[in-house]
This record gives C-alpha cells, structure tokens and sequence, in this order.
C-alpha cells in the first residue's frame, strides 16, 4: 500500500480526503477519525467461552491472560484502539530511508510522545511500514505478525481492532496459536510452575523479571 491506495482505503471509510499521494495533515487527520469507534462493544462471557473452546482451555484461564497480559481496557478514551508505535521498527523496515524523526529512528524510545499521532505521520510515508511498527489493542499484538495471523494486510489486522473487544482477543487467540502457545495456555493453574511455559513464550526469557508466571497463579485462585 502506498499513499494513494491509503488515501483510497480513507475513502472507502467514509473520510473525505483528496487521492494525491502527498499525505498531509487531512490525511493524517482523517487517518485518526477512520480509527475512532466509541461504540465498540466490550468482550462477554459468551465470546470468551467460544475462544476458549477454539483453544481447549476454560474461561478462566483466557481472563487470567486478560488480567496478566493487558493494560487494562483496548481502547482510549477518544474511541481508538490502544496502540505502541515503534519507531525502530519503522526506521528498520524503510532502511533508514526517512532520517531521524520523531516515528523513525534506529533506536527504540520516544514512548511519552503519541503512538498516534506518530503512526499517522509514519503512515503518511510508507503506510504499510506504519501499520506493521504498532503493537495493537488489549494484548499489543504486534503488527508485524500480520501475515502470520492470517490478516489481509498490516492495516485490515489495525482497523480490525476497531470493531470490539472481542476482535482484540481474537488476535491474542490467533497469536496463541500461530506460535504454539496453546498447551501452555491449557497448562495454567494457580501453581507457578506450571504457568513457566506461557509465561516465557508470550513474554520472552525475561519474564522472570515481572514475576509473570506466579502473577498468572494469582489470577487463576
């Protein structure tokens, strides 16, 4: 996707921008409303009951991973779903090929400035590097994993996320079981060491550090 097509898909999306590849501030502010759904509605029993059919593993095991795993709510308080923007990402997927910007840099940062406002100035470059260089929602899946979740593209896995909740733990099921998560997800219980397996695999070898495993123990009691 470039510009155009980006400019395109805002139009599909009932955002009135001009189609001329420029990418300028009512691209990016259209970019902003087309991501805006206040009314999305939130997860319920019954979705986290079919996830957790999908995955063999009880509800409660899916609301630990919510409680562990996420900050909270997915959404912000203007209607978008919460999201990271990595600039080191961005900066490695363009081959530096933008400089030193506030959403591209070789080295990652610049976390107290808007992950939005960067993925729409990013977007406005090489929008499939931005859209790919966000962790998005609930569980900050990240974009890069697009193709790997079985998405369209890296910005029909971004505005899935608009739709629900429920859409958010459906990446964080995709996720589970495109990288062999799911054993380790059926294996948790209120003892840690048995929650070792999802803790290292959805959090890397550091998740020692966060006292994740018995966090997850805590969750299931």
């Amino acid at each position: 996707m470039d510009v155009r097509q980006l400019q395109g898909w805002l139009m599909e999306h009932d955002q009135a921008v001009v189609i001329d590849g420029l990418g300028g501030p009512a691209t990016r502010r259209a970019i902003m409303e087309a991501f805006v759904n206040l009314e999305a509605p939130a997860v319920g029993a019954e979705d986290i009951a079919s996830f957790g059919q999908i995955l063999g593993c009880t509800s409660q095991q899916i609301r630990a991973i919510a409680q562990v795993e996420s900050a909270g709510g997915g959404f912000t308080d203007e209607g978008r779903p919460k999201i990271l923007f990595e600039r080191h990402y961005f900066h490695r997927l363009t081959a530096g090929r933008f400089g030193i910007q506030s959403f591209s840099n070789p080295a990652a940062g610049g976390y107290k400035e808007s992950s939005w406002e960067k993925l729409c100035l990013a977007a406005c470059q090489d929008p499939d590097a931005a859209f790919t260089s966000a962790s998005w929602g609930k569980f900050q899946v990240m974009g890069a994993h697009w193709q790997k979740l079985d998405y369209r593209s890296p910005i029909a896995m971004a505005f899935t996320m608009t739709r629900s909740e429920a859409d958010h733990y459906e990446a964080l099921v995709r996720y589970i079981v495109r990288f062999g998560l799911v054993d380790a997800v059926r294996a948790l219980s209120a003892d840690p060491e048995t929650n070792r397996a999802f803790a290292k695999g959805y959090n890397g070898p550091g998740y020692r550090k966060f006292d994740y495993h018995t966090k997850l123990a805590r969750a299931m009691r």
